[in-house]
């Protein structure tokens, strides 16, 4: 038995999915990457920009984030206006497109980010039943998160961070 073998549990390992897939953003205002899980198998990833087959949001494909980055709005200002789609509402299209049913049992959704309400009502729509996240967002309805019975944890950053780092190569201390 090897004392020193270790691997990310996987609420680390779908998170560290997530934060790849939050690589693929186009978005100039936020990053967010998304996986939907269920019984342990990853079923698709989202992550928040532009629609397909427009000019991506870094292009000036949305004003709003354009208007945001340059100091006109600010956080949480004209989201109505916001032309790029949140990871959270991609994965559950991506389910969508490619017919992946979610039914009702042991989904959970990871996002770099706990989803807004838009992306909340989704995900209770699709039967999630835990949110796993890293940051907090000032426009989730925490009431609905409460009253659909989803389960939201918060994981800590510095665990993607430290397993990124061995991916990547590099030595570090375990966090």
């Amino acid at each position: 038995m090897c004392a020193d073998f270790e691997r990310p549990t996987w609420d680390e390992y779908f998170m560290l999915q997530a934060e790849l897939a939050k690589l693929r953003s186009n978005c100039v205002s936020k990053s967010v990457g998304a996986v939907i899980v269920q019984n342990n198998r990853q079923l698709a990833t989202g992550y928040n920009g532009t629609p397909p087959g427009t000019k991506n949001c870094y292009e000036g494909g949305c004003q709003r984030c354009t208007d945001r980055m340059e100091g006109r709005l600010t956080s949480g200002e004209g989201l109505d206006r916001c032309l790029c789609n949140h990871a959270e509402a991609n994965a559950i299209m991506h389910c969508a497109i490619l017919g992946i049913s979610t039914g009702t049992s042991s989904v959970s959704l990871y996002s770099t980010m706990v989803p807004c309400l838009e992306c909340t009502k989704m995900a209770v729509t699709i039967g999630v039943k835990r949110i796993v996240c890293i940051e907090e967002y000032a426009e989730t309805d925490m009431g609905l998160v409460a009253d659909s019975g989803i389960k939201i944890d918060r994981l800590d950053g510095s665990r993607t961070r430290y397993w990124a780092q061995k991916i990547a190569g590099k030595r570090s201390s375990k966090s």
